[in-house]
């Protein structure tokens, strides 16, 4: 017989001996269960949120807790799915009655029926995550592991606990928490595992796309998202989810031309980023970066391939992803969209940094400059030392000429010198299309140089410009 494993000292915050004497005055048998014991074993840090399962009513359970505690914490009941929750201190606690489950074959949503602990650990996805901890008295600590969660933790393996087709089959967003959870603990997927994602891949179509997101999500916020987008390619699932990024894979060779694969590029784009930023949406703008490549690629007998108008091109089919995955149509949406459009601009003027192409990026990005930059500089993925370095320095400059653009025109937060009223005054004038013709010109004089962004320059510059119009300054 195995030697049982304690680990009491997981459950050494106060609430624990809590949920004990409520398990007890309501004679309940009660454990904590899943990521909350698996990130203790792994040192993943404190966890924020618990899952509790009593085999019994785990509404009851929670009701009895909060009854324990000083401050009386709010139950919120989701009585469908047979389960409470509960806020103390900063901890939210879950709790629910142990079940056993069974699935049709159109949806994920389960029949559920009472059950025991083992039924419970039964219908958990991953062995890592049917992981249970006593909550009593006597046991306390004592872990229950049926399916040897504790050899796949050591061993760092994603296992399903039972017949992974049935499981993956009966709930296909198992597929995506298999490869989030791969990425995101830098495991690997069990062969067995892996083989039957690729078989049920098309299973994929009856999960919502904001439960899809939420995990996409997650896996472009760890630490190397590549390991996820590599794994959603390899099993066949990238291509009913982002087709767009398929598209970019492969490399095209004519008449012995070839260009690089924009798929491995654009991850390598991802993880470069993560290295500096934890923007979400400036991940997905690496992720979505090239996506107009694919559409606009071109062989030429003159110049080889070419990618015209790739920037404009994605920056349109951002906004046609979004609304496919049902993502925010919003800033969030448009922030992504300018990233995509303006991904190349740092790099075309890296070259030759002229002050008024640099006026001209700092007016286009406005505050998002900083974040423009930072993809720009995670784009460089040469494997060439000295290109790598050059480039690198190239947008060192283009940083320093920032600087000193801003500080002595200040066009970030452009606003016009002269306004429409004072036009108006000034040429005694109603609305027209000349103050328009006016105010573009002195924007256009202030990036290219012509005249400081002052309002006396721009004064004089406007009177000018009426006068050529065939306006008469009062």
């Amino acid at each position: 017989m195995s030697e049982v494993k304690n680990y009491k000292e997981a459950l050494q915050h106060p609430i624990f001996n809590t949920i004990i004497q409520a398990s007890e005055n309501l004679q309940l048998d009660s454990y904590v269960i899943g990521g909350f014991v698996r990130d203790h074993i792994l040192q993943r840090g404190t966890a924020k949120d618990i899952d509790i399962v009593t085999v019994g009513s785990g509404i009851a359970l929670a009701k009895e807790v909060s009854k324990l505690l000083p401050h009386r914490p709010k139950v919120q009941i989701f009585k469908t799915y047979g389960t409470a929750m509960l806020k103390a201190d900063d901890i939210e606690i879950e709790f629910v009655g142990a079940r056993k489950e069974s699935y049709s074959e159109d949806s994920r949503n389960p029949i559920v029926e009472n059950g025991t602990l083992t039924d419970d650990q039964n219908r958990r996805d991953f062995t890592i995550n049917a992981l249970a901890l006593h909550l009593s008295t006597k046991n306390k600590g004592d872990i229950l592991d049926p399916f040897n969660g504790l050899e796949d933790l050591q061993s760092k393996i994603i296992r399903t606990p039972l017949n992974p087709d049935i499981t993956y089959s009966d709930d296909p967003l198992r597929m995506m928490r298999a490869i989030r959870f791969a990425t995101q603990l830098n495991f690997k997927i069990e062969s067995t595992s892996l083989k039957a994602i690729i078989d049920n891949k098309d299973r994929i179509k009856i999960i919502t796309k904001e439960r899809i997101v939420d995990e996409l999500h997650k896996i472009l916020l760890s630490k190397k998202p590549s390991i996820g987008f590599k794994l959603l390619e390899q099993t066949g699932l990238l291509a009913y989810i982002l087709p767009e990024i398929t598209a970019l894979k492969g490399i095209d060779e004519v008449e012995g031309q070839k260009h690089k694969d924009n798929f491995y590029h654009s991850l390598e784009v991802v993880d470069n980023i993560a290295n500096n930023t934890d923007n979400l949406w400036l991940r997905w703008a690496a992720l979505l970066h090239d996506i107009g490549k694919a559409p606009t690629k071109r062989f030429s007998k003159k110049v080889g391939w070419t990618f015209h108008g790739h920037e404009f091109v994605g920056s349109k089919m951002v906004f046609k992803l979004f609304k496919r995955l049902k993502m925010p149509l919003n800033d969030k949406m448009k922030f992504v969209q300018k990233m995509v459009l303006m991904s190349s601009r740092p790099i075309v003027i890296a070259s030759e940094v002229t002050d008024s192409a640099v006026r001209r990026l700092v007016f286009d990005a406005g505050d998002y400059i900083e974040q423009l930059m930072t993809l720009c500089e995670a784009d460089i993925t040469t494997k060439n030392p000295k290109r790598f370095k050059k480039y690198h320095n190239n947008f060192k400059i283009v940083r320093q000429k920032m600087i000193e653009v801003e500080e002595r025109d200040h066009i970030r937060n452009f606003q016009p010198p002269v306004t429409g009223e004072e036009i108006m005054t000034t040429f005694n004038i109603r609305p027209s299309r000349e103050i328009g013709i006016i105010k573009e010109a002195i924007k256009e004089a202030i990036l290219e140089g012509e005249i400081p962004n002052e309002h006396e320059a721009a004064y004089e510059y406007m009177i000018r410009k009426g006068e050529e119009l065939g306006l008469k300054n009062n």
